[in-house]
This record gives C-alpha cells, structure tokens and sequence, in this order.
C-alpha cells in the first residue's frame, strides 16, 4: 500500500514545512516536513525540494508499515500507522505494542496505543498528544 491523501495531508500538518534547517524538540537538525537526512546547520531548499524529501521519506514509513503489519488494513488504518511510523520510526513501530495488537486483529486496542507516543526525551509533547489523537481517529475512520 501507499500513503493516500488523508495520511500526506495529517504529516503535513502536523510537521509543518520549514525552508532552512532547524533543530527540533529532541536537538535533531531537520528541514522540510521533518527530514532529518542530510541536513546542516545553515542549509536552505526550496518548497518543491521539501517536497521531494518528504517522498523519499515516505517510501521507508510505507515500507516498513507493509513489511510489519501482517493484517489487511483499510487506506485511512495504512495511513495513520505511516504517519506515526514517519514520526517514531520504523524501529520504534515495529517493537510497539500498537503493531502487536494490530497483528492479533485488536483494532480498538491498536487504536488506543496511539496515545502513547506522545512523549519526547520523556517529555509529554501537547503537540505530539494533539498528532495522536488525530492520528487515532483517522485510524478508525470507516
């Protein structure tokens, strides 16, 4: 599967677009929509390059929720569990009790696991509480 509409819009959102290279929550040097490949203290691109990273970034997200998940999922299930895996990574989302459950066919208990990536370096994130929450509703969309 591949990301659709919904899941690229909720990452866009959520990890907004930044032009030059910034640290994030974590000290990680990052540009674009959360790339954090190749990027330098004072390094500038353009939309269309941001863009561009995002895809590339995507394809591991994507590649690693299609590898991990052993269940059919509908596209906005897809889409949420690449949104998170996008944020968390592919390490991080495949020893989560969130993929455990959503393997045994829990639906609802997967769908409640998002709320608990909600921290960074320990710190309860109120931006990454607003992502997963989103991200858990897009997951139970019909």
């Amino acid at each position: 599967m591949k990301i659709g509409d919904a899941g690229l819009a909720l990452i866009k959102e959520f990890e907004g677009c930044r032009l030059a290279a910034y640290t994030d929550s974590v000290g990680v040097w990052t540009i674009g929509y959360g790339c954090t490949t190749d990027v330098a203290p004072g390094m500038r691109i353009t939309q269309a390059e941001a863009e561009q990273r995002l895809l590339e970034d995507l394809t591991h997200a994507q590649a690693c929720v299609n590898r991990c998940v052993t269940v059919p999922l509908t596209q906005h299930e897809f889409d949420a569990c690449v949104c998170l895996t996008f944020n968390i990574g592919c390490g991080n989302f495949g020893k989560s009790t969130l993929l455990r459950k959503l393997n045994d066919s829990d639906f609802d208990g997967a769908a409640l696991e998002f709320s608990k990536w909600d921290k960074a370096s320990g710190q309860v994130l109120a931006g990454l509480t607003r992502r997963r929450l989103a991200e858990a509703r897009l997951f139970e969309m019909a």
